[in-house]
């Protein structure tokens, strides 16, 4: 499970990409299936990395916001995934794969917030976004729980060394099941690409770090094929929400950026191989997301989704396996932080109105009237049905509003949400107190 940071739709070769090559992943596209309608629950990086890891909204899991209303987490935090909480990894785990986390974390730094707390047998890498240098709190590298290095924010080897631990992990266990989730530092802000790869796109430090994640996959597929695993391993390349950079990030066609609800946003590149299990070449425009990752490697597994509480997730290896072509879901939720802005069913998505008086950050080009946009042929979100579509908004309306009740919206609680973690003493560096 590949998980790059800031990474745009068209950021790469099998979605667009114009300004940097992707080779691995342009093989990868034509060996396994995009999929063109795969959404992050949530524009920024904390709450997309919380759905990702337990197959649920943000809200339900209150990831949605820090201690302080921000969203996202800082080092140092009191909040973070609650350990009650099931992961993928624990899921997998129980069922006998080895599990290892490589790169951003970004759910909390006191140690029963770590990885190596949430079903990871080993963690490698910088706990939160590569931006949070603080003169208090130096970025640190850390390896299980201990700080290996600090200050490594201008590492232009960061993406060298995930990849090498990466390539170690798959050879330490290519005789057993295993479960590699590799979320990059790349290509968040600042942008380090390894020297090796300066000035090897036209899009200068963005494209370059592009295509050193392009290598970093290539090594994937080498060792997996030298290992004669390749045709035993499923393998997920995905982003955590659109680019923030409109001028080097590319979400085209879609519209916004990073931090927004529109579709720029939140959809977000996918890339799914698995030789003779996904069929080759192909394309699935079904709506699917993060959500789907912890209930389809549940089933691909032999184990469960929990049974226990709610999972908002679904299993999409019908979709993946070629066997099904319909949607997973009825409805999908576009939540900014505490807010939902949005609603999509089927081709249809409505944009909610906003009252101008209550904090609207994110909402899509800071429009503030109710829209309906027709997704299958006005991919932009450029024009505005919803006065020819009655029916559809009204069906709409009442999807946001059952979202509401169940996981709530700005200052509302929904019923189905459940308490993140806490603790009463930070530990930003990574040592019990």
């Amino acid at each position: 499970m590949v998980f790059c940071d800031d990474l745009g739709y068209a950021d790469i070769g099998p979605f667009g990409a114009k300004n940097h090559s992707t080779p691995a992943l342009d093989k990868m596209a034509k060996e396994g299936m995009k999929l063109t309608d795969f959404y992050s629950t949530c524009p920024v990086c904390t709450p997309s990395r919380a759905s990702l890891m337990t197959g649920c909204y943000p809200r339900r899991v209150n990831m949605h916001v820090d201690e302080k209303n921000l969203c996202v987490l800082f080092p140092g935090a009191k909040k973070g995934l609650n350990p009650n909480e099931i992961t993928v990894a624990e899921t997998l785990k129980k069922q006998g794969y080895a599990t290892k986390c490589i790169g951003k974390w970004h759910l909390g730094d006191h140690p029963k917030f770590m990885p190596t707390n949430h079903g990871f047998d080993s963690y490698y890498g910088i706990p939160y976004s590569n931006d949070m240098n603080r003169k208090e709190i130096p970025l640190p590298l850390v390896r299980d729980l201990k700080v290996v290095a600090d200050s490594v924010q201008r590492d232009e080897t960061i993406t060298e060394k995930y990849t090498t631990e990466a390539v170690n992990f798959i050879k330490e266990n290519s005789k057993n099941p295993f479960f590699l989730y590799l979320p990059h530092t790349a290509v968040h802000l600042p942008l380090v690409p390894g020297k090796r790869f300066k000035d090897t796109s036209s899009n200068g430090p963005y494209g370059d770090w592009v295509n050193e994640v392009d290598w970093s996959m290539g090594e994937i597929f080498k060792t997996l094929k030298k290992l004669g695993i390749d045709e035993n391993t499923l393998v997920l390349f995905t982003s955590d929400n659109g680019s923030a950079r409109e001028k080097q990030g590319s979400n085209l066609p879609l519209r916004g950026r990073k931090g927004r609800t529109d579709e720029g946003g939140m959809r977000v590149p996918c890339v799914v191989r698995w030789p003779g299990k996904i069929p080759a070449n192909t394309a699935s425009s079904a709506i699917t997301s993060t959500l789907d990752i912890l209930p389809t490697f549940a089933a691909i597994s032999g184990a469960n989704s929990p049974k226990d509480r709610i999972v908002d997730g679904k299993n999409i290896w019908p979709i993946l396996s070629g066997m099904s072509h319909s949607h997973p879901r009825d409805a999908f939720f576009y939540y900014q932080m505490e807010q939902l802005q949005a609603v999509r069913s089927g081709k249809w998505k409505l944009t909610l109105a906003m009252d101008s008086k209550k904090r609207n950050w994110g909402k899509p080009e800071g429009k503030k009237e109710l829209a309906l946009y027709d997704l299958d042929n006005d991919i932009h979100e450029d024009k505005n049905v919803a006065e020819s579509n009655p029916r559809i908004v009204k069906k709409l309306q009442s999807l946001a509003e059952s979202a509401r009740k169940d996981l709530g919206d700005l200052n509302l609680k929904g019923k189905g949400q459940r308490e993140a973690g806490w603790v009463n003493t930070a530990s930003p560096r990574l040592k019990e107190k």
